[in-house]
């Protein structure tokens, strides 16, 4: 089971090429960079999700905001996706 977002979703082009760059990203770099994410879910997860569910424009935008909160001081938990 896939731990991405698996509800329904439209597979705009956007939305399409969207969510293939954040599968490149977890396929090729969060394996050597290692799990110090501390949201639930991971950086990557959530932009997959709310680019699926928000569009490319919408949902990168949620996730660069989500990025930017994963800084030193941040303080982590649980973050879902907006409705």
């Amino acid at each position: 089971m896939s731990r991405n977002y698996s509800g329904p979703w439209a597979k705009t082009p956007g939305r399409l090429l969207g969510i293939g760059l954040v599968r490149l990203y977890q396929l090729t770099f969060s394996p050597l960079i290692g799990g110090h994410c501390r949201h639930l879910p991971t950086c990557s997860e959530y932009g997959y999700e709310a680019i699926a569910r928000h569009g490319l424009l919408r949902g990168g935008w949620l996730t660069a905001k989500r990025v930017g909160r994963c800084g030193p001081f941040g303080k982590g938990g649980i973050d879902n996706v907006p409705e």
